[in-house]
């Protein structure tokens, strides 16, 4: 048994004990184990049915339409949302079936089991795939429960496809060899540990030799459409998988639209909008989420405030000049985590004290500016608690790109100024994905990734994300 059945196994077998336990749980609960009967009217009159058979029934349909929906395939396990999507998609067209067959058969159901099965069903069954996907994600990064793949196309575009992969082993793609056009066996890839499998004539010899069960094209160039076809017959049904990976990078799922036109897959990208109802919406949470953490925290707030005032001396807030949305500057406020004249004494730590491949911003481990109470404050990422202000009066907003300095921004390329298209965030991509462990390449491609495919519910992720990244303070210096 392969990875993808053992572990869809473990889901169904998973996914039948927390719907027996909900359904049955809530029937105990409600109505009794088996006191109550329902009339159901048939062809031969009025047939009682028992509430267990009821259960029974609604736990089968449950497991069916979850099979039937494909949220044990390995193709949405693992990452993204469409795996819970598909959940709740099922679960509620189960319900709406439900409530008509009971209609049409004047099923009597109580309203209290029924509407305390489905949603607290739904919630446990959210929270055991979550729980499932931790699991995955540990044993993908490990090397296992991943599918073995084999990269095939130029080489500069097999490299940008293998660190892609690299930077996320949970999406299950281990990459175990690559074929290029001028490929040599046992060659390895530039920059990476990837050995070479041959040239796009040898395919069929590296897939045996490999054992990869996924061939990834990451360039058509060299490989003619007959060629592309030819390709996908050899491969093997059911075990074999062929994936096309488009020359356009950065770009999530909701602006991908696949449209099969004359033969040919055609991939429709919409372009990002920045007006009209998606920024109202996120305006408005920002300034009703900032204004309720505020009243909140404010405890805290006096807290941090004493302990800063009573550390060192200087002033207990740090103001700082950073870019803002439409490149504008704005005044980005922090508990201050360093002596009063950091900024003085930055020329004296020199090059040699910068973090190791960050060309642009200044980061070190053992910054020795950062007070004691300062590096507590850093841990949590309690001296960001000021930036609440800045998103409530509306210069950041809860989430968005890395607010940088105007040094920074000098620095920058050209199509990096497209992360001033939306203002910046307390947290985002960069903060729940490493922080100051990244370079300045990862950080960019984060930034520019979130500008270009932001959304209400990403934000909604990330700031879930963002709780876990402070308790593990990884990159937090």
């Amino acid at each position: 048994m392969d990875w993808r059945s053992s572990y869809a196994l473990k889901l169904v077998v998973s996914d039948l004990l927390v719907l027996v336990g909900i359904i049955f749980g809530v029937q105990i609960a409600w109505v009794g184990l088996d006191s109550a009967a329902l009339g159901v009217s048939g062809s031969r009159g009025e047939v009682e049915i028992g509430y267990t058979c009821i259960s029974v029934c609604i736990v089968a349909a449950w497991m069916a339409v979850l099979g039937i929906y494909g949220t044990r395939t390995d193709r949405v396990v693992g990452v993204g949302v469409s795996e819970y999507k598909l959940i709740a998609n099922a679960s509620v067209r189960l319900l709406g079936i439900i409530a008509i067959l009971a209609f049409l058969f004047k099923v009597d159901l109580a309203r209290g089991y029924i509407l305390m099965s489905f949603p607290l069903g739904l919630a446990f069954l959210l929270l055991s795939r979550w729980m499932w996907r931790q699991w995955l994600g540990a044993k993908r990064r490990l090397g296992s429960y991943s599918s073995r793949v084999l990269l095939v196309g130029s080489e500069d575009s097999v490299v940008h496809i293998a660190r892609q992969l690299a930077r996320q082993p949970e999406a299950g793609y281990q990459v175990v060899g690559a074929c290029v056009a001028s490929g040599r066996v046992a060659d390895t890839l530039p920059g990476t540990s990837i050995v070479v499998s041959g040239n796009l004539s040898d395919l069929d010899d590296a897939l045996e030799t490999t054992g990869a069960d996924t061939v990834i094209i990451t360039s058509s160039d060299e490989l003619p459409p007959e060629r592309v076809r030819e390709l996908s017959w050899s491969l093997e049904p059911g075990r074999q998988h062929l994936v096309v990976a488009p020359t356009l990078t950065g770009i999530a799922g909701p602006r991908i639209h696949t449209r099969p036109v004359a033969g040919l897959p055609l991939i429709h990208v919409e372009t990002p909008r920045y007006e009209g109802r998606k920024i109202f919406t996120k305006r408005t949470l920002d300034v009703l989420f900032s204004g309720v953490l505020l009243i909140l925290l404010s405890p805290v707030f006096l807290a941090v405030a004493i302990l800063v005032k009573l550390s060192s001396p200087g002033p207990v807030l740090f103001h700082q000049a950073r870019i803002g949305i439409q490149g504008k500057q704005f005044r980005m406020l922090k508990f201050r985590s360093m002596i009063f004249d950091a900024e003085q004494r930055l020329g004296s730590l020199g090059p040699a004290a910068r973090s190791e491949g960050n060309e642009i911003l200044f980061k070190m481990k053992d910054d020795p500016r950062v007070t004691t109470i300062g590096r507590i404050l850093r841990r949590f990422s309690l001296d960001e608690l000021p930036q609440l202000l800045n998103v409530f009066e509306g210069s950041m907003s809860l989430v968005g790109p890395r607010p940088p300095l105007e040094t920074e921004v000098s620095s920058y390329d050209e199509h990096v100024h497209r992360r001033f298209l939306v203002k910046p965030g307390i947290t985002g991509l960069w903060q729940v994905s490493g922080r100051s462990n990244l370079d300045w390449e990862e950080s960019v491609q984060l930034d520019l990734y979130y500008v270009e495919n932001w959304s209400l519910t990403g934000d909604l992720i990330i700031l879930w994300r963002t709780v876990r990244a402070v308790l593990s303070s990884e990159g937090a210096y």
